[in-house]
């Protein structure tokens, strides 16, 4: 197994306990634009994120390894340019903290090959200073043989993360004090053989729900009930990427090119599509609720190049 080794000793309960919402729904202002424009060289943006402190919405990127913050008014500056920070994927703001999943695919500036396919990791920065506050390498928890890729990150109230692996079959579990761990491992519901498990999202009533994308199916996983993991039926083939809840509704952007607005009257066992955004989505990713709607980031991705013109789309 690979050595863990936690970042600082740094105890971040009493900031990012009995967090309420991870995602900010309500925030200072109100009149945001159904699309925001922005221009960030080579960003390719694939986590979203909103802090009500900032009044901005963050940005991670693939290529630069770097966290950015857009204004309402599409107004893009850098925030975080850390050297620990290869490639940012997944993200969650909760108070004065930045939870973001690293990783490396190859493709970014920072990549080695060493780290190619065998870096997982939740890091935690202060979203005031820039710091690093603790890094918790979650690579370490599984075989060395084995390829990984921390995908998507979703908050507790109490502070615990959960984090998506995209090449090995496990949601990892990263405890108040960045103490990691293998929540479930399941070979046969988490497995694919390309892309595997994505976008995950904490349901207040206990569980956890999270996106196979190879398989084209949603699981949920039951806190409550010694992890058990269960498909999510109803919903027909949707290869899910990022997964946002809101009013209890499950918004999931699946192909790069729509979103899909589920709903669901039995606790997530069985879920239908009541409707599909399409038409204004250049390779999305994944969705952040802001003043009680969905905004979706177009982070073009499929093709790392020069792109530099990106967008954030609210759902119609």
């Amino acid at each position: 197994m690979k050595q863990t080794h936690l970042l600082s000793s740094f105890l971040l309960i009493t900031a990012i306990g009995l967090i309420s919402c991870e995602d900010h729904p309500d925030s200072p202002n109100a009149l945001f634009p159904e699309r925001i424009n922005f221009v960030a060289d080579r960003q390719y943006p694939e986590g979203i994120a909103y802090s009500s402190q900032l009044d901005k919405f963050l940005v991670t990127s693939i290529p630069l390894g770097k966290i950015g913050t857009v204004s309402v008014d599409g107004q893009y500056e850098d925030l975080i340019s850390a050297p620990e920070l290869i490639s940012g994927i997944g993200m969650k703001v909760a108070g004065d903290h930045i939870f973001v999943c690293n990783s490396d695919r190859g493709v970014s500036i920072k990549s080695t090959p060493a780290g190619s396919f065998q870096t997982a990791e939740l890091l935690v920065f202060n979203l005031n200073t820039g710091q690093l506050e603790r890094k918790t390498d979650l690579d370490a928890l599984i075989p060395a043989a084995e390829r990984n890729f921390a995908n998507d990150v979703t908050l507790a109230p109490d502070g615990t993360a959960y984090v998506t692996d995209s090449f090995s079959p496990v949601i990892y579990k990263v405890g108040p004090d960045g103490t990691g761990s293998v929540l479930v491992r399941d070979d046969v519901n988490f497995s694919s053989p390309n892309f595997g498990l994505n976008g995950i999202v904490y349901h207040p009533d206990g569980y956890l729900i999270v996106a196979n994308t190879g398989q084209g199916k949603l699981f949920k996983v039951n806190l409550q009930n010694a992890n058990l993991v269960s498909e999510i039926t109803g919903t027909g083939a949707l290869p899910g990427d990022g997964l946002t809840l809101l009013n209890n509704d499950l918004y999931v952007v699946t192909g790069g090119t729509r979103v899909a607005h589920l709903k669901s009257t039995d606790s997530w066992q069985s879920a239908n599509i009541v409707k599909f955004d399409e038409g204004v989505y250049t390779g999305a990713t994944t969705s952040v609720a802001v003043n009680n709607q969905i905004y979706t980031l177009n982070a073009r991705i499929g093709a790392i190049g020069d792109a530099k013109d990106f967008s954030i789309q609210r759902f119609r």
